[in-house]
């Protein structure tokens, strides 16, 4: 029965991993290379936002459940819960996968267990995990066992779904499943399911690239609508009534470090079969530049030329200080380029992460000749217009989630993404 589990990688997953195992029953270790998160973390300072860390971190680190260093210790079993980023040629980049499995070579012994929850291409357990584990010189299947089990969780609810939903396992043999199975039961409500490792690997990239082709037929009605004078929000929620329709939303682009860059696993690996998912991945990855010309074209229809924009909103999603992938940073580069003026301003962003970037919201919307909401943080929703002085009274809101009859009646003209009305 396990007892003691190493967690390499302490960033959103394997952070709120570690502090799980440690507050149902497991001693846990974690390990990450950067030793100010180490610190951070050993020091009950996060790193990252999620609510109900800070009372699991405080709980396992006051028990002595969980520990923090930049190297692993001996374990029963080991979790590689680390970044797997795309190269600028838009392939994956498994470095990190694997330098944490060669990082725990030296401390693997007879009868263990290692797990990689990082979302992957088809293929990493058995071509990029298992040839460095190897190393061990103990038999990978009989005197070690392996297997891939993908996070299916959403920063924000993280502890949430880690305990209510369902669990893919995929081992290299049935050993390794059932091992992995009894690990994540130890707090896993929801079922769990066992496969081989090649198809989990699949199933949580495909999860994924579901939501990308789906956001990127959203855009592409958003953007039909714009030009046959409809709300496409309103027609959405219609078209949503049917039984059988499930249609997502648009928005300015698609960030994170899963939606945004796991549909290119699958163009990487399947080339001309892939024309789809390629063709989803080009569309949401074109929304920043429409966004940003939108504004431009909302700033000239009101005969400003030029002119400052407000961006609020820098995190990749509502509720949360994430900005990797984020397509904000992308609009304002585009508004940049085409020579408007930027300041933006995030508030679950405490310290400044891009050069526009304001810790205070009145120095981010004073002489603003346009609002550009970019991010549906709660906070933007329960703005009162009134508090906010501008220079001009213009508001652009790409995530619908501003009510807008509260700001019209603030005397803001209101404009929509997907909405070529204007009401």
């Amino acid at each position: 029965m396990t007892k003691t589990v190493c967690v390499v990688g302490l960033g959103y997953i394997g952070l709120t991993s570690a502090v799980m195992f440690s507050n149902y029953g497991m001693k846990v270790h974690g390990v990450d290379i950067n030793p100010s998160v180490v610190r951070n973390i050993n020091e009950k300072k996060l790193h990252i936002e999620e609510q109900g860390l800070q009372e699991l971190l405080d709980r396992a680190l006051e028990e002595g459940t969980f520990t923090a260093s930049t190297t692993p210790q001996e374990a029963d079993a080991f979790i590689i819960s680390v970044p797997t980023p795309i190269n600028s040629n838009k392939t994956a980049n498994l470095d990190y996968v694997k330098e944490a499995t060669k990082s725990i070579v030296p401390y693997v012994k007879k009868g263990n267990l290692v797990i990689l929850e990082s979302t992957v291409p088809p293929k990493t357990v058995e071509n990029i995990m298992i040839p460095e584990l190897m190393e061990t010189g103990l038999e990978i299947g009989t005197d070690i066992y392996v297997a891939h089990s993908p996070e299916r969780v959403i920063p924000g609810k993280i502890f949430e779904e880690l305990v209510k939903n369902d669990r893919i396992v995929g081992g290299i043999n049935e050993k390794s499943a059932e091992l992995t199975k009894e690990l994540y039961e130890s707090f896993v409500q929801g079922e769990i399911h066992l496969t081989d490792a090649t198809t989990a690997e699949l199933v949580k990239v495909m999860e994924n690239t579901y939501r990308d082709l789906n956001i990127a037929f959203a855009n592409e009605l958003s953007k039909i609508a714009d030009n046959i004078g409809v709300n496409i929000w309103e027609a959405i929620q219609f078209a949503n009534l049917h039984p059988r329709v499930n249609i997502h939303f648009p928005g300015p682009g698609v960030g994170g470090h899963c939606i945004a860059v796991d549909p290119w696993f699958l163009v990487e690996i399947g080339g001309d079969d892939a024309q789809l998912i390629h063709l989803s991945r080009h569309i949401n990855d074109s929304m920043p530049a429409y966004t940003a010309q939108k504004t431009l074209s909302i700033l000239k229809d009101n005969k400003i030329e030029g002119g400052k924009v407000a961006v609020l909103g820098l995190a990749f999603k509502g509720n949360v200080n994430d900005i990797r992938e984020s397509p904000s940073i992308t609009v304002i580069d585009y508004l940049q380029q085409l020579g408007l003026e930027v300041v933006s301003f995030d508030p679950h962003i405490k310290e400044n992460n891009h050069e526009t970037q304001t810790q205070y919201l009145e120095e981010a919307t004073r002489d603003a000749d346009i609002l550009l909401f970019l991010t549906d943080h709660h906070e933007f929703k329960t703005f009162d217009p009134l508090t906010i002085t501008t220079n001009n009274k213009i508001v652009f809101d790409t995530k619908n989630c501003l009510n807008r009859k509260v700001w019209q009646n603030a005397g803001f003209q209101y404009y929509l993404l997907g909405d070529a009305k204007f009401i």
